[in-house]
C-alpha cells in the first residue's frame, strides 16, 4: 500500500480519504477496498520516513485535515518501485506443497485436494465475471485488472490438470 499512496501523491496534494476514493475509482470493485484506518496508518509510516511531508489545513466548519505531499526522498522511492520487476513465479506454492505432502501424512488424497482446488478456481471466475459485468466500461484499468485474474486462473486451472494427469500416470 505504501508505494500505490506514494504514486497517487506524485500527482499532487491529497489527504487520506481522497486518497481511498481515487484508489477505488481506479481499480473498482475488483480490487479489496483499502481500508482508510490503513491508508492513515501507512501514510504516518511514510511521513515518519521522510517520504512524504503532512501539512494540516484548517477547516471552518469541521475538523482540520491534513494534506500530504511527495518528497524528493518519495519520488526518488517511487521511481526505484518503477524500475523493479515483478516477483519470481511462484514456486512456493501453499497448494503445491499440500500436493505433495499428502502421500507422506496419509491425511489427504490428492485427487481431492485437486478437485476441492479446481473447484474455488471456477466459483472465484465466476465472481470475477460477475465483477466484470457490473464494472463500468470506462475503467478499463479495473477491466485489465479483472481479465489479469482470470487469466491467472485459467493458467492455474491448466496446471492443476497437468497435475491430475501425472498423478494418474503415476498409478
Amino acid at each position: 500500500m505504501r508505494l500505490h499512496l506514494l504514486a497517487l501523491l506524485a500527482r499532487g496534494p491529497a489527504h487520506g480519504y481522497e486518497l481511498k476514493q481515487d484508489l477505488e475509482q481506479l481499480l473498482g470493485s475488483a480490487y479489496p477496498q483499502p481500508n482508510v484506518g490503513q491508508i492513515y496508518v501507512t501514510l504516518g509510516r511514510l511521513e515518519k520516513t521522510g517520504l512524504i511531508e503532512g501539512e494540516d489545513i484548517e477547516q471552518s466548519s469541521r475538523p482540520n485535515k491534513k494534506v500530504y505531499h511527495l518528497t524528493e526522498a518519495g519520488r526518488d522511492e517511487l521511481r526505484a518501485w518503477y524500475e523493479e520487476t515483478a516477483d519470481e513465479p511462484r514456486v512456493r506454492d501453499e497448494f503445491f506443497m499440500k500436493l505433495a505432502l499428502a502421500p507422506q501424512t496419509g491425511l489427504a488424497d490428492q485427487v481431492s485436494l485437486i478437485n476441492r482446488q479446481r473447484r474455488q478456481y471456477l466459483n472465484t471466475m465466476r465472481q470475477l465475471s460477475r465483477l466484470a459485468a457490473a464494472e463500468d466500461r470506462d475503467n478499463r484499468v479495473a477491466h485489465l485488472l479483472i481479465e489479469g485474474a482470470m487469466l491467472h486462473l485459467q493458467a492455474d486451472l491448466d496446471w492443476l490438470e497437468r497435475c491430475q494427469e501425472e498423478l494418474e500416470e503415476l498409478e
